[in-house]
């Protein structure tokens, strides 16, 4: 990599620091997801923020303590991550994203089994419907030394608002053009756990969805989840109408845009 002066090497390695502690912002009304906390050179943040690098709220008091990064500092981030040689190996060097294939049929089924009770999991043959009809709803996390998917998440597209439990089992209710994305579950295999993979995939799946100019995305989950739900940027909403499994639901939305 070509040397760089100081002053070029310090907004580069600022821009990658706030991509790197970044967190998912619960706030519907900004479009910018992913927000990092200051502390860096206010010179800096001007110049990053001149660029479009970066989005600074502002109150009546003057720039908020927090920042955001815009869609083009967060391809930047990672650009420079690679360039420096410092990309986050546990997920972006090991892993592939991208829609899932149909021949991953089986393999999508096997991991919601093991992922989710009898009484939650998607059956084998609800599982080759979705991907049928919907690919571009899935995206799969592919461990890139062998192969084969380590987690996903999957929806279908619809215009209805609220969650029912028949979008569990009728995959005829995907609209692709609909404005809302209805989740129907994220799983990742156990030995893939605790490295952050799922909240990657969430991010990079909310990402997609707000790029493709889709409004809502709406998932359910047990009351033990939703503060995990809640640090990922969705909404509590309270219980939910679902009673999917026998179990009390509660539905969580996430605003990608107004």
């Amino acid at each position: 990599m070509k040397k760089k002066n100081s002053a070029k090497a310090i907004k580069d390695l600022t821009l990658m620091l706030m991509y790197l502690t970044r967190i998912q912002d619960s706030n519907e009304f900004c479009r910018f997801r992913e927000m990092s906390w200051k502390g860096y050179d206010f010179g800096v943040l001007e110049e990053l923020a001149g660029k479009g690098l970066v989005y600074q709220p502002e109150s009546n008091r003057g720039y908020n303590g927090y920042l955001y990064l815009t869609e083009t500092g967060r391809t930047k981030a990672i650009e420079l991550l690679e360039a420096y040689n410092i990309l986050d190996k546990d997920l972006n060097e090991r892993f592939k994203f991208r829609n899932i294939l149909q021949e991953e049929a089986e393999q999508a089924a096997l991991i919601e089994q093991i992922c989710f009770p009898p009484n939650e999991a998607c059956s084998e043959s609800m599982m080759k419907e979705r991907i049928a009809r919907a690919p571009e709803l899935f995206l799969a996390a592919v461990d890139k030394s062998t192969g084969k998917i380590a987690g996903f998440l999957n929806g279908l597209s619809t215009n209805e608002h609220f969650f029912r439990d028949e979008f569990f089992t009728d995959a005829e209710l995907h609209e692709p053009e609909g404005a809302n994305v209805m989740l129907l579950g994220l799983d990742v295999l156990p030995e893939y756990r605790g490295q952050g993979l799922a909240k990657e995939i969430m991010h990079r799946y909310l990402r997609r969805e707000s790029e493709k100019g889709r409004k809502v995305v709406i998932l359910t989950c047990l009351k033990s989840k939703v503060g995990m739900y809640e640090k990922l940027g969705f909404q509590n909403r309270g219980k939910a109408r679902s009673s999917w499994g026998g179990e009390q639901w509660y539905e969580m939305s996430c605003t990608l845009n107004d």
